[in-house]
């Protein structure tokens, strides 16, 4: 058994009612702290630390979970996490999901200042400007991360990072490379250039091919990638904004890709180039 509290949490405490409310961006925003489900996310926000401090302050788990997951449990409290025993109803209760895997960890918020991102000159960033849907939000921050992005840009126009269907979509990503937000898509993009960085946006009638892209030997420097908005794609003022617009072209007859699946084409496409010596190799090989 682990060391939690030996009886379950009751429904009506305090601390359950506080963890419901983080399913709201206002309270979110307020207590600057957000939910990670699952015993993925949770085993990644127990290893996490941003300024010095434990990123899982608080942890509720059932009693088959914390039986089943007692070495993130045992993690849990190691870094300082409160942690409560919870009967199913109230991990319900606190759950966005619709079958929840038992474990609900309460984690501080973790995005990186702007300006840390470009200090560290950056190879490879992911900017998403207007993007709306927090699966799609995820599932690109996901794509970033297996990619070798240096950082994930979400402009002030984007969803909420800490949206849960955002952090769920991110399989734990969110916790393994810097993520600003609130970033207005000027301010990301000129201090972007001012770091070096080379600004492709990624939009199906772009003038420029990804394949010629590659084929030119034009995208090894470091870049940055805009993605737009699932249904209407890029404003222009924004596509004027870069230094390529740049199309993933379509060999067959789909009429499109979507956000994430284009997302990760462009960002393999620049990891492949970035990582070419005397020709380009995947970027799977070690």
């Amino acid at each position: 058994m682990t060391s939690a509290s030996p009886e379950p949490i009751s429904p009506r405490s305090p601390r359950v009612s506080a963890a419901r409310r983080l399913a709201k961006r206002n309270f979110r925003g307020k207590e600057r702290l957000f939910l990670a489900e699952g015993p993925q996310a949770v085993r990644e926000a127990a290893a996490h630390r941003a300024g010095g401090e434990a990123t899982l302050v608080e942890l509720f788990a059932t009693v088959e979970a914390a039986e089943r997951y007692a070495d993130i449990i045992g993690e849990a409290r190691a870094v300082g996490a409160r942690v409560h025993l919870a009967d199913e109803q109230v991990i319900e209760d606190i759950s966005t999901t619709v079958t929840p895997q038992g474990l609900v960890g309460i984690c501080r918020f973790l995005d990186t200042p702007f300006e840390e991102i470009l200090a560290a000159r950056p190879k490879l960033v992911a900017v998403l400007a207007h993007v709306r849907d927090p699966g799609n939000a995820g599932t690109v921050l996901r794509c970033a991360d297996a990619a070798g992005a240096d950082a994930v840009v979400l402009t002030d126009a984007s969803v909420d990072l800490y949206n849960p269907k955002a952090v769920r979509a991110s399989v734990g990503s969110l916790f393994h490379l810097p993520v600003a937000v609130g970033v207005p898509v000027e301010q990301a993009v000129a201090g972007l250039k001012d770091a070096g960085v080379r600004i492709l946006a990624a939009d199906g009638a772009g003038d420029d091919d990804l394949d010629d892209e590659l084929d030119n030997r034009t995208m090894g420097g470091p870049t940055a990638w805009v993605f737009g908005n699932e249904a209407w794609g890029l404003p222009e003022e924004t596509r004027e904004l870069a230094d390529a617009v740049v199309r993933v072209p379509i060999h067959g007859k789909a009429e499109s890709l979507n956000l994430a699946t284009a997302a990760a084409v462009c960002l393999y496409a620049s990891a492949r180039a970035q990582r070419a010596s005397g020709g380009c190799r995947s970027v799977t090989e070690s």
